[in-house]
């Protein structure tokens, strides 16, 4: 036996996977965009300052995959392609919203987020 609480070996795996989905570099930013409305990618460009256009598609078509966002084609002229929050998506960013506001109350708003 490791000495370890059987819980915390139990539930370490999912905070470890839930912590690193979340902290990804980027995915919290585009996970609030999309809270706030963001759907399609421009708008996201827009609301995440500092991506660039390569890594905001490859984190959208990641978030994507997991099933945290939803990617949904809209047949026009032209195609359009919009992401919303599914449910799993909305429950991480209530999830997340305590952490902001610890970092927020005990980091402060001059943190860099470049680099």
């Amino acid at each position: 036996m490791s000495g370890v609480p059987e819980s915390v070996e139990r539930h370490c795996p999912a905070f470890q996977v839930a912590v690193e989905l979340a902290g990804r570099r980027w995915n919290g930013a585009i996970l609030l965009a999309a809270a706030r409305g963001a759907a399609r990618y421009s708008e996201f460009l827009a609301a995440v300052p500092g991506i660039s256009e390569r890594l905001l598609a490859q984190r959208l078509r990641e978030l994507d995959a997991e099933g945290v966002l939803v990617r949904t084609v809209v047949p026009s002229t032209p195609v359009q392609i919009t992401y919303s929050l599914t449910d799993k998506g909305t429950e991480l960013v209530e999830a997340v919203r305590p952490l902001i506001a610890w970092g927020e109350r005990w980091i402060g708003a001059g943190v860099r987020v470049d680099g």
